[in-house]
């Protein structure tokens, strides 16, 4: 056995810097460097702390470079409550890398279009790690590499129009990973793409979709640890609604239709 646990031990450290570099595990795998592709990023340690006292506005590219930050003052409740300020507001086309948000984490990131969320942290979960509200068909959320932990309810909050798409993230300790809202007042069409994401229970879902509007989602090599009972849920659909009331749950698993996977695509250690 011990000749085996020295080249774990050694990739493992090696990817620790590579997050402290602000790469991923997934970029790392793709350069042909590394024998397996079950390898997630370790957690970074941030460089220093940052409190939030007011919402920071990004355009183009904003580089945390690893700091922390945290809500303070107005953003420093903790609480759970829907109509929370965000640490950052990303515009259109805006990209956030490198960062760590701490506790509290007021509700995370919001997308006001397409943008690019890259190696981001999240150590506590508060109401939302992120919310994408583009309203165009055409826009883009790409998330790469990071994680969270301790999310209460959802990690992505998919209240807008367009594709997401989610690769290189590990999760663990929350409720759903993606959910398209389920109940928003104006209702589009989305799409949602998982990929190579660790997911670590306690967890309730992965996706969840409404097919009413369209809805589908995508997952291939989704890797669930510590859930011997497949108890989290890869994907869940639901009938939307635009009245605020609570959307009705129709079904799970693959439909080859609104969730697209096969039971290959989703392993469990």
């Amino acid at each position: 056995m011990t000749p085996s646990v020295r080249p774990r031990a050694r990739r493992r450290a090696l990817i620790g810097t590579l997050a402290a570099l602000g790469l991923t595990s997934t970029t790392f795998l793709a350069s042909g460097l590394a024998g397996t592709a079950d390898a997630a990023a370790a957690w970074p340690t941030p460089t220093t702390s940052v409190p939030v006292g007011s919402t920071i506005s990004v355009s183009g590219t904003y580089d945390g470079k690893l700091q922390r930050f945290y809500g303070s003052g107005d953003l420093g409740d903790g609480g759970q409550s829907e109509d929370q300020d965000p640490l950052f507001n990303l515009a259109d086309g805006a990209v956030l890398k490198n960062v760590v948000i701490g506790s509290p984490g007021a509700d995370g990131i919001h997308c006001a279009g397409s943008c690019t969320l890259q190696n981001v942290w999240w150590e506590d979960v508060g109401e939302d790690a992120a919310s994408f509200k583009g309203k165009s068909s055409s826009a883009t959320y790409t998330v790469t590499g990071g994680g969270a932990k301790s999310a209460s309810d959802k990690v992505f909050q998919f209240n807008g129009a367009g594709k997401l798409t989610v690769t290189g993230f590990q999760v663990s300790d929350f409720g759903k990973l993606v959910r398209s809202c389920g109940n928003c007042s104006t209702q589009y069409k989305r799409t949602i793409v998982v990929s190579d994401v660790d997911v670590t229970a306690p967890g309730k879902s992965i996706v969840g979709i409404n097919t009413n509007y369209g809805d589908t989602a995508t997952l291939s090599k989704i890797r669930i640890h510590g859930d011997s009972s497949k108890k989290i849920k890869p994907c869940v659909r639901y009938t939307g609604n635009n009245t605020g009331a609570e959307p009705k749950e129709t079904g799970s698993g693959p439909d080859g239709t609104y969730c697209k996977y096969a039971t290959s695509d989703i392993t469990y250690g």
